[in-house]
C-alpha cells in the first residue's frame, strides 16, 4: 500500500484557488473549535438561506449568551461571508471547508506533515481510483483515508465502495488503514442516506456534526490486517 498525488486537471486548478482562498482557513480555524450547537448554526448559515445577522441571532439565542458569544459572533460573521457567495461558488466554498476543518482537527491528533489533501492509495496489482481521497493521513505503521462531504446528501453508492474496496485490498496485503466519512450533518441524516443505500458499508466510519471533533482525539485503533 502506498501513496500519490493526484495529476491536477482543469477541475482540481480551479478547486485549488479556492481552498487557498483565506476565508476557507478562517472558517476552518473557527469551527475546530466550535460547540456542536455552533456548529450546526454555521451549516444553517451557509447554506444560504438569509443574510439577515439579527435573525440568526434570533434562531440561535443561546450561542450569544456569555462565555460563547464572542466565538459564535466570529463564526456567524465568517459563515455569512461564504453564504453570500453565488450559489455554486458557495457549494465549492462549503466543500473545502469541510476538508480543511478535517485537516485541521485531525493535525491535532497525529504530526501535521502526515496529513495530505487529494491523494490516491494505490495498491499491487489494483488499478487506481480514478478519485483522489479528500484527506488522508499516512503513517509507517498505518494509514487513514477520509471522504469529504458537505451534506448526506453526498453519500452514494461510489464513495461507498471507494471506501469499502480500500479496506479489502489493504487486507490483501496485510495492511492497516481506516476508512471514514467525513460529513457535515446531522447524524440521523447521515444513517437516513446510509440506510437507502445498498453498497458496502464494511467497517466504513462515520464523524459527523455531532461527533466530527473526535477526529483530533484518539479513534479506536484500525483493525490489524
Amino acid at each position: 500500500m502506498r501513496f500519490q498525488a493526484a495529476s491536477p486537471d482543469a477541475r482540481a486548478i480551479v478547486y485549488a484557488g479556492i481552498q487557498a482562498d483565506p476565508i476557507v482557513a478562517r472558517v476552518a480555524a473557527l469551527l475546530a473549535d466550535a460547540t456542536p450547537g455552533q456548529l450546526v448554526m454555521a451549516r444553517a448559515v451557509m447554506n444560504g438561506e438569509t443574510t439577515d445577522v439579527d435573525r440568526w441571532r434570533r434562531m440561535f439565542p443561546s450561542l450569544f449568551r456569555e462565555p460563547a458569544a464572542a466565538h459564535s459572533e466570529a463564526i456567524l460573521g465568517a459563515s455569512l461571508q461564504v453564504a453570500e457567495r453565488g450559489e455554486q461558488a458557495r457549494s465549492q466554498y462549503r466543500g473545502a471547508i469541510v476538508e480543511q476543518l478535517t485537516q485541521v482537527l485531525l493535525g491535532r491528533r497525529v504530526p501535521p506533515p502526515t496529513v495530505h489533501r487529494e491523494r490516491r492509495v494505490l495498491f499491487d496489482g489494483v488499478r487506481a481510483e480514478i478519485h483522489p481521497y479528500d484527506v488522508t493521513v499516512e503513517l509507517p505503521e498505518r494509514a487513514e483515508v477520509y471522504d469529504c462531504k458537505w451534506g448526506a446528501r453526498g453519500i452514494n453508492a461510489d464513495v461507498l465502495n471507494q471506501l469499502d474496496d480500500a479496506q479489502v485490498h489493504a487486507a490483501a496485503e496485510s495492511a492497516r488503514i481506516m476508512v471514514a466519512l467525513v460529513v457535515f450533518d446531522a447524524r440521523r441524516s447521515c444513517e437516513v442516506r446510509l440506510a437507502r443505500s445498498t453498497a458496502p458499508r464494511g467497517q466504513t466510519r462515520l464523524f459527523s456534526l455531532e461527533t466530527i471533533r473526535k477526529l483530533g482525539g484518539r479513534p479506536a485503533a484500525a483493525p490489524a490486517r
